[in-house]
């Protein structure tokens, strides 16, 4: 049974659509597949109907990845099988996606006046879907010949954190974030926590913190994890009594097609699935 817990659509940064990633994992040979864009459930429908009409799967696991804050630096959690609508994560939904509007606005100002010819509606074109990242203005970028490559826009020139045209944005505390997660019926995982040249790099107490308040699983494999990190957080997550994942983080042709690159095994995935809490706190 293969497993893969993180990938992306065209909903947020990825390539694909929702229904062309769960043809592509049925192609690569997945019996799961978490679709995790970030901060939207807009592709949930989408990807549901599709898996569902696919001869032989895979199943489809509902999931998201939601930008969190802690000490100044940008932290993932992978949240699944979660109510979307529970009034309280719904509305710290609406606000992140809000502000990611707002903060690509401000980008695309900022990279106008350094003398970079993008607007706002390539910027929008290139996402389509309701969430606005990134990537998306750096391909923007690209298009405008301001850079050659996605990667070169993520430099202290332009868009990295503490860049020229770099815009902070609203995220939630991972704290936070994993009490809504398991208060509307669903599972958190912290996501690549020691992807180390994307500038992920959360050590034990973070994650000790975070299990603490309720924290359900650590993504140890990951394509940006090495070796050693993969066995130090194999051993956090045994002494924390956390479920193991894996996942790709697929993100289409930026990430080149990965899906199924990296997996869960199955009894982890059971693990995970049998403890999620009630959606009703009242039921606890």
């Amino acid at each position: 049974m293969r497993i893969d817990l993180h990938c992306h659509s065209d909903v947020s940064d990825g390539t694909r659509s929702p229904a062309e990633v769960m043809r592509r994992a049925r192609q690569a040979g997945l019996d799961v597949v978490a679709l995790t864009d970030h901060d939207t459930v807009a592709g949930w429908r989408e990807a549901a109907e599709t898996a569902a009409a696919l001869p032989g799967g895979p199943e489809f696991v509902p999931g998201i990845e939601l930008s969190c804050k802690k000490n100044g630096d940008s932290l993932h959690l992978l949240g699944y099988l979660f109510d979307p609508e529970q009034p309280e994560l719904a509305a710290e939904l609406a606000r992140i996606r809000d502000d990611r509007v707002i903060r690509a606005r401000r980008m695309v100002k900022r990279l106008r006046e350094l003398g970079v010819d993008v607007t706002w509606d390539q910027v929008r074109a290139l996402a389509g879907g309701e969430s606005v990242g990134r990537p998306h203005i750096a391909g923007a970028m690209v298009a405008a010949g301001a850079v050659r490559a996605i990667d070169d826009a993520f430099t202290p020139d332009w868009i990295a954190p503490g860049g020229r045209a770099h815009v902070d944005r609203y995220a939630l505390d991972p704290v936070r974030a994993v009490r809504l997660l398991n208060g509307a019926g669903g599972v958190s995982v912290l996501a690549h926590p020691r992807a180390r040249k994307r500038g992920y790099v959360f050590g034990g107490e973070v994650i000790e913190e975070l299990a603490a308040a309720g924290l359900g699983g650590v993504e140890a494999d990951h394509p940006d994890h090495a070796p050693a990190d993969r066995a130090r957080l194999r051993d956090l997550a045994g002494d924390l009594g956390l479920v193991v994942t894996g996942g790709s983080d697929d993100h289409g042709a930026l990430t080149g097609d990965r899906l199924g690159r990296e997996t869960t095994v199955p009894a982890a995935y059971r693990t995970m699935i049998s403890e999620r809490l009630p959606a009703d706190p009242r039921s606890r």
